[in-house]
């Protein structure tokens, strides 16, 4: 009977805007596999890094955080009222006969039902929300990147998270934190509102 609301909740925030902070480090790989020479034209670059260290990614993910946090509470007040009854069947439920038990619990889950479908809703309302900020720190930070590929007479830009071993010395992405942080520090938002019948889709940006 007991629902795991906060994980429900949680688990659009966990993989929110900010990538861990360790995003920003370079490549993990032995020492002598980095010591290459520098593949000219060749640069990188980590979505994810930027995202995570730029002023606006933090903020956007602090801003998920408050957001998260806010829908848990609005669904832990509608289940508040539950527990009681909830724990005293836990408690009953052993000595009761077969039949009583299964009435008294299908009674139980009639009333969770609605609460478990908002803490669902609210889940991807939050998944929803998360995807949109991103997509407009995506849009940010698009002419950031083109402006800083040029400067650095890039050729070919990777993403720095695919590459195995090598020159890190063309990565773009401190850079383009740099840029950014000039360019938009916060960005403002409220939580995305899904109609019930179309609550399994995530709106595109």
């Amino acid at each position: 009977m007991n629902t795991p609301l906060a994980v429900v909740l949680a688990t659009a925030v966990i993989s929110a805007v900010a990538a861990p902070s360790h995003a920003q480090g370079q490549a993990t790989s032995s020492p002598t596999l980095n010591e290459g020479p520098v593949v000219a034209g060749v640069c990188l670059i980590s979505r994810e890094a930027i995202f995570a260290n730029a002023k606006v990614g933090q903020a956007a993910s602090a801003r998920l955080k408050q957001l998260a946090d806010a829908a848990e509470a609005e669904v832990e007040s509608d289940r508040k009222p539950l527990d009681a009854e909830i724990k005293a069947f836990q408690a009953e439920a052993p000595k009761l006969p077969d039949a009583q038990r299964r009435a008294r619990e299908q009674a139980l889950g009639a009333k969770l039902q609605p609460v478990q479908a908002k803490a669902a809703l609210r889940g991807r309302e939050i998944e929803a929300t998360r995807t949109k900020a991103m997509g407009r720190i995506a849009d940010a930070a698009q002419p950031v990147i083109a402006q800083v590929f040029k400067q650095r007479a890039c050729g070919l830009l990777l993403d720095r998270n695919s590459v195995l071993a090598g020159n890190m010395t063309n990565d773009l992405t401190p850079a383009v934190v740099q840029g950014l942080d000039a360019k938009i520090s916060t960005i403002a938002f409220e939580r995305e509102v899904l109609p019930p019948q179309a609550a399994g889709a995530v709106p595109t940006r």
